[in-house]
């Protein structure tokens, strides 16, 4: 569950996160895999596999499984071949939902989407049916305690980053997807730790929640999108009241 700067929907992943560390490796696996075979496994001349193995070392990724996933992409290991996909719909209660998929069998991880959407009281959409409620762009979430918010626009705009905002529990950096690389690693120079950094879908508007079962109709359908193995992330633009889903 990812796509917006409510720190309370953030939680909420964490924790789902860490109750399945071997899907949380699986995932920086194919994407160290996917940067790899795309720009090489130099991180010093490849800034999105730079970006992807510092994901990995904050996750406390074992150096082995990062090692073999870099060597993937570069074709110095067998291993399956992925592609990138994304898939839209609506969850109940007419929220958007935007699905990235890494998959070595289209086919698969379609039916399971689909299948999943019914059973959840979503609906599969087609390509651009809610992409446009969305808008494109590197997220940083950093707590209050790394960081103030002076030093953190000298460094974060000076690499590229087009918004800052001051949040209760935080800040949220919004970069354009050309400048994600560059600030996670001016980020990462300044000895700033991320909580959260991602090329995520933000929502243009967020649909207001405040009704227990709605948010547990909608979250029913969204865990069960982040569970599937071929999902990568799931963006959506439900604004769900705190206190509504646990952290």
């Amino acid at each position: 569950m990812a796509g917006h700067s409510k720190w309370a929907n953030t939680k909420h992943r964490k924790a789902a996160v860490d109750a399945k560390r071997g899907k949380i490796f699986s995932r920086l696996s194919k994407d160290i895999t996917m940067a790899a075979k795309a720009g090489g496994g130099d991180p010093d001349a490849n800034a999105k596999l730079r970006t992807m193995l510092l994901k990995a070392r904050a996750a406390n990724m074992p150096a082995d499984n990062i090692d073999r996933a870099v060597k993937k992409g570069t074709g110095e290991l067998p291993g399956v071949i992925y592609e990138e996909f994304v898939y839209e719909g609506y969850a109940p209660h007419g929220i958007a939902v935007v699905v990235e998929v890494t998959t070595d069998n289209k086919n698969r991880a379609a039916s399971e989407i689909r299948s999943t959407f019914g059973k959840r009281g979503g609906n599969l959409a087609g390509a651009n049916a809610v992409a446009f409620m969305f808008n494109r762009c590197g997220q940083f979430l950093i707590a209050n305690d790394q960081t103030d918010e002076e030093k953190l626009m000298d460094i974060a705009l000076e690499a590229g980053a087009e918004d800052i905002k001051s949040e209760e529990e935080g800040f949220e950096v919004l970069a354009p997807i050309t400048e994600y690389d560059t600030v996670s690693q001016a980020l990462a120079d300044a000895g700033i730790e991320v909580a959260s950094s991602e090329l995520a879908y933000l929502p243009e508007t967020l649909t207001p929640i405040t009704e227990a079962s709605e948010a547990k109709s909608i979250m029913n359908l969204i865990d069960a999108l982040d569970d599937l193995d071929d999902v990568q992330n799931v963006f959506h633009n439900a604004d769900i009241a705190e206190g509504l889903i646990e952290d």
